[in-house]
């Protein structure tokens, strides 16, 4: 006991004192323009030799022949990349900080319908995960809420900030729902019980399922009932958390994988007109047509796992971003994996680069295309005239793990801080040793 209470002690003091000196950027006080570089826009186009500037938080300039302001700072980018902050398009991030610790996880909330959930009120703008995936990068999430069948309402936050106040970037932009298996689940298919005589019959899992959608359906009947009178006697949360997806300021977020789960989504936008984005999709390119006929977007959770069907090729998870940008569906790549947090983001993205994109197409399903499923592409998502200056700067590819370096990174024009946890160890073991950096 006393040693699990040590460890658990160590474990809070690491968490308390860790990135203590890491500090939110204050806003931009001076024009600064990146020159020199080789700018990826994010919507296919690439300008060589460009020089960006960014004023007041927006990108003011973008291309070879740039007036650059008086008194701007210069950086200097020769033979540098220059990026769109890369995006995160479901995470928990925030909300859970250490899985197996429970006071450090507050993500999922207990009951069935819980729409008028938020998670910007439990994210976490301290936590030690933001920083690690600043340096590779990342400079906005979705944060995502968990559990049930209607989880909550996600909010996109931005990853340098005080209080979750401060990192809104645009709250409560959209509704989650769990689509039910509608399958036998591998425990239910081969038993665990030895399926004798005396064993409990299970019950269908189909009809299980079908009856969890007719819930789902009859919910937002009459929420689109309520929403349509115009007064109320009493106010009702849960109805009210779902008033922007019957006037499309808010998305559908369908978390499925089965092409039968899908079906059902598209249901949904038929009967109730729904902006529905499909997250997990892992199905998604067996329906890519009719996903585009219906102008669903899909976000694809995680690329580096083996396929949903067993008969499938065994590459078909790298696959899919090709197929779906064939068919003309707009998706975006995640990373959703428990171990790294999201920082893999990039090199998912050049999986798929490998595997049927091309690499300008690769990076936008995590700039512009995540930014479009997000709802937030007239904001960011690209390096164009008008939007804000979410801008990264690598040594190399960034889609690349032997050359992806990030050496810059704004946020609304404010350059961030890129320590983190992680490399103040690194730094703190080498001095320790003697060792020398690579």
């Amino acid at each position: 006991m006393k040693k699990i209470f040590f460890s658990l002690f160590g474990l809070t003091s690491l968490i308390a004192n860790g990135q203590a000196n890491v500090y939110p950027a204050p806003k931009q006080s001076q024009p600064v323009a990146i020159t020199g570089a080789t700018v990826h826009i994010g919507n296919g186009q690439v300008v060589n030799n460009a020089t960006v500037v960014m004023v007041d938080g927006k990108i003011t300039a973008v291309g070879n022949n740039v007036t650059i302001p008086t008194g701007a700072q210069r950086i200097d980018a020769q033979g540098k990349h220059v990026y769109p902050g890369l995006i995160l398009s479901a995470s928990n991030l925030g909300l859970v900080e250490i899985s197996s610790v429970r006071a450090s996880s507050d993500v999922r909330e207990i009951g069935d319908l819980n729409p008028d959930v938020r998670s910007i009120t439990a994210y976490n703008a301290d936590s030690k995960v933001i920083n690690t995936l600043r340096s590779n990068g990342v400079l906005l999430a979705n944060v995502v809420p968990d559990g049930g069948l209607v989880s909550g309402t996600s909010s996109i936050v931005q990853l340098d900030a005080w209080t979750p106040q401060d990192a809104a970037y645009k709250a409560d932009q959209g509704i989650h729902i769990n689509m039910p298996l509608l399958m036998a689940s591998p425990a239910r298919r081969f038993g665990s019980g030895g399926g004798g005589p005396s064993a409990q019959p299970q019950p269908d899992p189909v009809k299980e399922g079908l009856d969890r959608i007719e819930k789902l359906k009859s919910f937002f009947q009459q929420a689109k009932a309520y929403n349509a009178e115009g007064t109320h006697d009493q106010t009702n949360l849960k109805f009210e958390a779902v008033k922007g997806l019957f006037n499309k300021s808010q998305k559908l977020y369908v978390h499925a994988t089965t092409v039968k789960q899908m079906l059902v989504a598209l249901d949904f936008v038929k009967e109730f007109g729904f902006d529905v984005v499909i997250v997990g999709g892992s199905d998604s390119w067996q329906i890519a047509d009719l996903l585009k006929q219906n102008n669903v977007s899909v976000i694809l959770n995680q690329m580096h796992s083996l396929p949903t069907a067993s008969d499938d090729d065994v590459d078909q998870p790298y696959k899919t971003p090709s197929i779906l940008q064939k068919a003309g569906v707009i998706f975006a790549i995640n990373d959703e994996d428990s171990q790294n947090r999201g920082r893999n983001l990039m090199f998912n993205a050049g999986t798929a680069a490998a595997y049927g994109l091309d690499k300008e197409q690769a990076l936008q399903a995590i700039t512009l295309n995540a930014a479009k499923c997000l709802g937030i592409e007239k904001q960011t998502g690209s390096i164009e005239v008008g939007k804000d200056a979410n801008i990264i700067i690598s040594d190399g590819d960034i889609l690349d793990m032997r050359t992806s370096q990030v050496t810059d990174a704004f946020i609304q024009g404010r350059k961030i801080d890129l320590n983190d946890k992680q490399k103040q160890l690194h730094e703190r073991y080498l001095k320790r040793f003697g060792l020398k950096q690579f």
